[in-house]
C-alpha cells in the first residue's frame, strides 16, 4: 500500500479528523498532525481578507514533496490537503499529518512535511490588510 494516503489542493473546508482518519495506520507508533489556520494578524497588521490559489501543478508539486519526505523519513503514512480560495478568520488552510514507528520520526517528518510544501509548492496568499495594504506571500 501507498504510504501517501491522501494528497489534495481544495477550495472546500478542510477537516482534521479526514486527516487523521487517512494516516491511522497500526504499525505506527506516533502520528504528528499541523493544522495551519488564518490569523488576525500578520506582521503587526490587521488581516481583513486573505485568499489562497495555486498554479495547475500544484498537486503534482505536493505529490512530489510528499514522495521525498516518505523517501528520506520511516514514514508509514502521510497525508496533506490545502485550501484555496476566500478564507476567513479561523478557516483551515492547510493539514498535514504523517504516521511513523517512533514519535521523534513522526515530528520531524511532518515538519519537513509542511516546510517543504510551503517553500515548494506553488500556492500563493494574498493579504489584504485593515489599513488598505495588501501583499502576496508564496511558495517558489
Amino acid at each position: 500500500m501507498d504510504v501517501i494516503r491522501l494528497l489534495g489542493i481544495r477550495d472546500t473546508p478542510l477537516s482534521v479528523d479526514e486527516v487523521l482518519r487517512a494516516v491511522g495506520d497500526h504499525t505506527a507508533g506516533g502520528t504528528a498532525i499541523f493544522v495551519g489556520t488564518v490569523r488576525e494578524e500578520d506582521q503587526g497588521k490587521a488581516v481583513t481578507l486573505l485568499s489562497y490559489s495555486a498554479h495547475p501543478t500544484a498537486e503534482q508539486e505536493l505529490r512530489r514533496v510528499a514522495e521525498k519526505v516518505a523517501a528520506d523519513h520511516a514514514v508509514t503514512a502521510l497525508a496533506a490537503v490545502h485550501r484555496v480560495g476566500d478564507l476567513e478568520l479561523g478557516d483551515i488552510a492547510v493539514v498535514v499529518a504523517v504516521a511513523c514507528p517512533h514519535r521523534g520520526e513522526a515530528f520531524a517528518a511532518c515538519r519537513r512535511l509542511i516546510d517543504d510544501l510551503k517553500h515548494e509548492v506553488p500556492i500563493w496568499k494574498h493579504q489584504v490588510f485593515a489599513d488598505g495594504t495588501s501583499e502576496w506571500v508564496g511558495a517558489c
